[in-house]
């Protein structure tokens, strides 16, 4: 199994994951040729998508989902709660719901419910029968069961979306910092570094740090954040930028 990134961040994400001849996208914030380029860039053609993934509503996870869907013929798995949500409806597949799971080709998907300022936004662990990778962005905190879900893995791309005292001291008005710091905004670096440690990190072979805010974050403070709570060795930490994404990391 293996994953990539075509980029992560408020201005456009996407997230590959692949086993075998299955590969699966999940959300696509960008344009149609943007997401063209981008998968081009990680050596796959939008013709070898098996299907897309949706994991909220918000523009910049679902910007591009439509036209990518119609050009190719792809189908989209997402939440009835966030098919009401979009400005733009696409037609579904099927709908997911928190404690489901979805066969796609290689991959088995387990949807996670969270909290985040969504109708009703899910994440979502893949596995290929051998390996686990968890894909955890977009939520303000956590609890027991997303806990429950993301215990295990041998991969792990988590989001770091903000350094407290960036945003408290940042331009973005009162009610915004309220809404980014709150339980269903973003994690920030020190959430998303405690989260890890109850997880536990050492049996992980990549550990990504994602959806990072340009006005409100910087990756040196989010590694050293990681580093200071778990211990670990700051360049085994792996940042998923806006504009390069991230290449393949295999899970071997």
């Amino acid at each position: 199994m293996r994953f990539a990134v075509l980029g992560s961040g408020s201005r456009g994400n996407g997230t590959l994951v692949a086993s075998n001849d299955t590969y699966v996208l999940v959300d696509c914030g960008f344009s149609l040729r943007e997401t063209e380029r981008r998968l081009a860039r990680l050596g796959v053609s939008p013709h070898q998508l098996s299907a897309i993934l949706v994991t909220h509503e918000h523009a910049d996870h679902v910007h591009g989902v439509g036209l990518l869907s119609r050009r190719y013929n792809l189908p989209v798995y997402l939440s009835s709660g966030t098919l009401r949500g979009m400005r733009k409806p696409v037609e579904a597949a099927g709908f997911l719901s928190g404690g489901q799971g979805l066969q796609l080709g290689a991959l088995h998907i387990n949807v996670v419910s969270v909290a985040h300022d969504a109708l009703e936004p899910t994440q979502f662990v893949f596995s290929n029968g051998q390996r686990r990778f968890g894909l955890l962005t977009d939520l303000g905190s956590y609890c027991s069961s997303v806990l429950q879900s993301y215990h295990g893995l041998d991969a792990l791309m988590i989001e770091a979306n903000h350094c407290r005292d960036m945003l408290a001291r940042g331009r973005y008005p009162y009610f915004l910092k309220e809404r980014v710091g709150g339980e269903l905004g973003h994690l920030n670096n020190h959430q998303a570094a405690n989260l890890v440690s109850e997880l536990g990190w050492q049996d992980l072979q990549h550990l990504v740090l994602a959806h990072l805010s340009s006005k409100n974050n910087l990756p040196q403070l989010a590694r050293q954040c990681f580093v200071d709570t778990l211990g670990c060795d700051a360049d085994w930490l792996q940042v998923a930028d806006q504009d390069s994404g991230l290449d393949w990391r295999y899970i071997a």
